[in-house]
């Protein structure tokens, strides 16, 4: 017996119709997930300092890191607490070799083999993403001359160590500079390498642009700001709307500090004849507290200056003079670490406090409860995550525009019981909505089959 069909236009009509519905109630679904929590993968990481007494355990800070969707982490050791925690994850790993080791590195391409095979090659296959290595922290910005000779005999080392066990491909080495290695940066277009650390450079230039790594550069617009706050304006280092500086030389305009700052490192390495080396920020942040020396060290300006640097990341823009190569950026830091030495700013750089809240709202999930564990003190190693502060600050001559300093370098708390109840609502609704749009499709399923 040949089956009855209905009239094509009425099963075209129901059709539609049960798309339309569905679409919709997947729009509803995405809006409420967009208002849960700022998603900031891709473009954005997350330095995770460990200079502290009172941090939440590895297991914990895995578990923030997910339910914030940051996806990108530096570390500035190999903690193998650390990186088994994060076997099976979908967060990226930089690991770090400090500046006690670069030494020995240097000199011993057996130890740099070893290093790279029990700190990297040992938990890439178990599950753990690492994906680069930095060798040193600020190497060239400081005093240390025998720490500057080692450096590329550590990096080639390093390299090598990584090209013999077949994961140079995946895991790329390189170094973090403060923004202390330049000159005079003003206007951007103009900025080269100091001298002292010129010479230096283009051994390390050529090395990136041969194993295709990119140039880290810790950028601070704070530091810009404090150093120099007559002619920083402070909107123009937090993101927020101003006239902005034109660089007369190419008459780019430049609406924010930190754009402006990346620009400069890109003029610098152009200089050197090495224009297309990318250029990405290792560090960039902004403290919540500070001594009272220490100009624009608030909570509402480090809450203005990460919220907006988030949403330009979460964006993918390029900058002014590389408007097609998304900037990337580590923001520092995870947590507020109790233990740094230093001014007080150094110990308010973090998005979390450590019970897993965020410092000041961002929009970040933080923790689903109060973090009760603590880790054990960490031994503190040199160039783990500690800032340069320029000593002097070059500044364009004054004029009636805005002008810009370029010698940079380096709230809310628990939610409340409304807050809480709120994000239960969304949870309930987001299922609700989930088990409709799965019966929906059931019901396309059906009438497609049927006819």
């Amino acid at each position: 017996m040949e089956a009855k069909t209905r009239p094509k236009s009425e099963l075209d009509f129901r059709t539609g119709m049960t798309f339309r519905w569905a679409f919709i109630l997947l729009l509803s679904v995405s809006s409420l997930q967009s208002t849960e929590s700022l998603s900031v993968t891709g473009t954005v990481g997350i330095n995770y300092g460990q200079i502290a007494n009172n941090l939440p355990s590895p297991s914990e800070v895995v578990e923030l890191l997910q339910s914030s969707n940051l996806t990108n982490v530096r570390i500035y050791d190999a903690n193998p607490a650390i990186l088994n925690a994060l076997r099976n994850t979908s967060v990226e790993i930089v690991v770090s070799l400090g500046n006690e080791y670069v030494a020995t590195m240097s000199a011993r391409s057996d130890k740099a083999r070893q290093w790279v095979k029990k700190n990297v090659a040992a938990y890439i296959p178990a599950g753990t993403n690492i994906t680069g290595v930095l060798v040193g922290n600020e190497v060239y910005s400081g005093n240390d001359t025998v720490l500057k000779e080692n450096l590329m005999g550590a990096l080639k080392n390093i390299h090598s160590a990584l090209v013999s066990l077949g994961l140079d491909k995946s895991v790329k080495v390189s170094t973090a500079h403060s923004f202390e290695v330049f000159g005079s940066s003003f206007p951007p277009s103009s900025c080269v390498f100091s001298d002292k650390t010129v010479a230096y450079m283009k051994q390390l230039l050529d090395f990136l642009s041969a194993t295709h790594a990119t140039f880290l550069v810790n950028v601070y617009p704070y530091f810009a700001y404090k150093g120099d706050t007559t002619n920083v304006p402070l909107n123009y280092a937090l993101f927020r709307p101003s006239d902005g500086v034109v660089d007369s030389k190419n008459n780019l305009h430049y609406d924010n500090l930190f754009y402006a700052q990346i620009d400069a490192a890109y003029a610098a390495l152009a200089a050197l004849g090495y224009g297309k080396v990318e250029v990405r920020v290792s560090e960039t942040g902004w403290p919540s507290k500070g001594d009272d020396d220490e100009v624009g060290a608030t909570p509402d300006n480090a809450k203005t200056y990460n919220g907006n640097l988030l949403e330009r990341l979460r964006k993918k823009e390029g900058t002014p003079l590389q408007p097609n190569v998304s900037v990337q950026a580590f923001i520092f830091a995870l947590f507020n670490e109790n233990m740094k030495p230093g001014p007080t700013s150094e110990r308010n750089y973090g998005l979390f406090k450590p019970d897993g809240t965020e410092t000041y709202d961002l929009g970040l999930k933080g923790l689903k409860r109060i973090v009760s564990s603590l880790s054990p003190p960490p031994s503190v190693s040199t160039g783990n995550g500690s800032k340069s502060t320029p000593t002097t600050t070059i500044t364009p001559p004054s004029t009636t525009t805005p002008t810009m300093a370029t010698d940079a370098s380096t709230n809310s708390t628990n939610s409340s019981s409304d807050s809480s109840s709120a994000k239960g609502m969304h949870s309930l609704v987001f299922v609700s909505f989930y088990l409709q749009v799965l019966a929906l499709s059931s019901l396309v399923s059906v009438v497609i089959l049927e006819h």
